[in-house]
């Protein structure tokens, strides 16, 4: 295909016959084809943006594995060689969403100020309500679980903020940094791991906002949806009312798919401001209701001073794993924000007061409520069908409805940070020819039917429990990823590097493509809480065992930590040698460049000795068309 001849000094130019590429949403461009320049056919992958600085517009291109005309380099910045190398053909090194964000996105994208991150943390941790009943579980009496909730929750949110830098400074999602970590073939298990959960949990959340949604039906249609006919046979474990609510709910989430982080922080602004009102609420319903008469059901028995520690560090572990993937997908959010220490701070405070008072309401409510009817409730949608079952009216019906309505939100809102985002970025990484963030999330949403999570939630009560303890498999990898940062990286990623799959890559090809330091301590942080997890699905284990259990989370980031530091002090990985020869300081590759010019100037690569193409421009023309 041939096209006019333009001055390659013109930004906005054709230049010899290449043909317009296709304009993203985010201000992005990319086109996988065939193409041919001077009767020479190309297939490569072309990944452009551009943005404009003081008036001027700078443009960036990614291509793969060629040796492209250097006229199609503007003669101002023609120099040096023109093959670029840095990047995989069609691989998972090659994805638009997988860029730092000031890379894809315009001024207004990446622009999470602090006050988003007090809304997002608090919204996401006043969900908590029911973690009291995991407390009360354990053996502790409601002081006792209130004191370890806040305690549990003091140690989860210093994990996040120390999870959260590498994203806050890079700007990069959670599969990039796990590529600085355990490689570019590394990543890959961590990733599809992490995939695999936000699959499982999106369907239970789903089922979960079912409930809420069940509460809206009947407050507006009474008993004429309770009367349905059920036509699904009974050992399917949902029935006809219950499979509507359900089918609705995922109608509600299905708007959502659509959208990316960064669009969505007035939707977290709505969610904390509704969910206040609805959770104080049915706090206050519970002790008008009772007089506030907890009764003696939830004090702790007589035990001696050694059982009762060992509750303790059991419950502050559950509640370390109570937040486990907000933890481990740090990267995802944080890599939208505006300044460094924006999400820093607002985790620090928000989530240990948001987590601890909606634990707190909830167990106070429910015991209660239990005190004076002799029930045993905890969760919401329960409280509010007893509700409706001894104070049916108008007035109540309302109530109950923007009550329910407030936590379908909230479901909503935790689906969408802990498990859509998430699974739509893995997969980005894992099939990027196919799938960006917003057809994941898509993916996702039909994959809720595929699970089931009604029969698994009535069938298999130790699958909850696989769910809960699988967090000690996330403690290793968080530890890990905040050792490297920190202790051996020094701050510094180098960018490129992420985005090179072949062996030329001296920064993260490790050994093979895995990081094989990291692989080991990994494995045995694991491997000391597992039999203890084994045991809490059932096994017959020692009591040793099931106390390495009850640490799960603790000792897995521990070790990892420990382990991951000790060998990398006596076997270096071919990355830490090259930081410590180039004898580079705290972050000090975030602090020589820009982000926006990364790709114009190629700062930042360690080990290259020639510059490459990659890191000069290319020039095409503006296309219209949104991919």
């Amino acid at each position: 295909m041939k096209g006019k001849n333009r001055n390659n000094d013109d930004p906005n130019s054709l230049v010899n016959g290449a043909e317009p590429f296709f304009r993203t949403s985010v201000g992005g461009w990319e086109r996988r084809d065939w193409f041919s320049v001077a009767g020479v056919d190309y297939t490569a992958v072309l990944c452009l943006s551009y943005w404009s600085r003081q008036n001027k517009t700078s443009w960036r291109g990614l291509a793969v594995g060629w040796s492209l005309p250097s006229s199609w380099i503007p003669a101002r910045t023609r120099a040096g060689p023109t093959k670029i190398c840095f990047l995989l053909l069609r691989s998972s090194a090659v994805s638009l969403e997988l860029d730092p964000v000031p890379a894809i996105a315009s001024a207004n994208e990446a622009a999470w100020r602090w006050w988003n991150y007090v809304s997002f943390y608090w919204s996401i941790s006043f969900t908590n309500w029911t973690l009291g009943s995991t407390m009360i579980g354990i053996g502790l009496n409601w002081w006792q679980s209130i004191v370890v909730i806040f305690v549990s929750q003091v140690i989860s949110s210093a994990a996040m903020a120390f999870n959260s830098r590498a994203a806050s400074v890079y700007h990069l999602g959670f599969p990039c940094v796990g590529r600085s970590v355990f490689g570019m073939w590394g990543s890959y298990y961590f990733v599809g791991a992490r995939a695999v959960l936000a699959i499982v949990w999106f369907a239970i959340q789903m089922d979960f906002g079912a409930e809420y949604m069940y509460n809206i039906l009947r407050a507006i249609f009474g008993h004429h949806y309770t009367d349905i006919p059920n036509h699904i046979p009974t050992n399917a474990g949902i029935t006809t009312q219950k499979m509507l609510a359900f089918f609705l709910c995922w109608l509600v989430h299905l708007p959502f798919c659509h959208f990316r982080p960064y669009q969505l922080r007035k939707f977290f602004i709505f969610k904390t401001f509704i969910s206040l009102p609805a959770m104080f609420g049915l706090f206050i319903f519970a002790m008008a209701n009772t007089k506030g008469q907890l009764g003696t059901m939830y004090a702790a028995e007589s035990r001696s001073t050694t059982q009762t520690a060992w509750m303790i560090i059991a419950g502050i572990n559950s509640g370390l794993g109570n937040t486990a993937t907000l933890i481990t997908n740090q990267p995802d959010y944080c890599r939208w924000t505006r300044t460094r220490n924006a999400p820093l701070w607002t985790q620090l405070l928000s989530n240990p007061i948001a987590v601890t008072l909606s634990a707190s309401l909830g167990i106070l409510a429910t015991a209660a409520i239990n005190n004076k009817y002799g029930t045993d409730i905890w969760n919401q949608w329960d409280m509010m069908e007893f509700i409706l079952n001894h104070y049916w009216s108008g007035t109540t019906r309302f109530a109950v409805f923007l009550v329910a309505f407030a936590w379908l939100v909230q479901i909503l809102g935790t689906n969408i940070a802990a498990n859509m985002i998430s699974f739509g970025a893995d997969s980005s990484m894992l099939f990027p020819r196919f799938i960006n963030m917003r057809r994941g999330q898509y993916i996702v949403q039909i994959l809720a039917w595929a699970v089931v999570p009604w029969e698994i939630l009535r069938s298999a009560t130790k699958f909850e429990d696989f769910l809960s303890g699988y967090a000690l498999f996330m403690g290793a990898v968080v530890a890990i990823m905040v050792c490297e940062y920190f202790c051996f990286a020094k701050g510094n990623i180098f960018l490129s590097s992420l985005y090179d799959g072949t062996k030329l890559n001296k920064n993260y090809r490790y050994h093979g493509g895995w990081n094989i330091q990291a692989v080991i301590a990994y494995i045995i942080a694991i491997a000391l809480p597992f039999p203890g997890f084994v045991g809490s699905l059932g096994a017959n284990v020692s009591t040793t065992a099931t106390r390495m259990g009850d640490l799960g989370w603790i000792l897995s980031f521990v070790t990892a930590f420990v382990m991951y530091y000790a060998i990398c002090s006596f076997w270096p990985t071919e990355n830490h040698k090259l930081i410590k020869k180039q004898g580079l300081t705290w972050e000090q590759t975030a602090k020589d460049m820009d982000l926006q010019e990364f790709y114009l100037n190629g700062a930042g690569v360690a080990g290259v000795d020639e510059p490459v193409a990659a890191h000069q421009q290319v020039v095409v023309e503006k296309g219209v068309k949104d991919v």
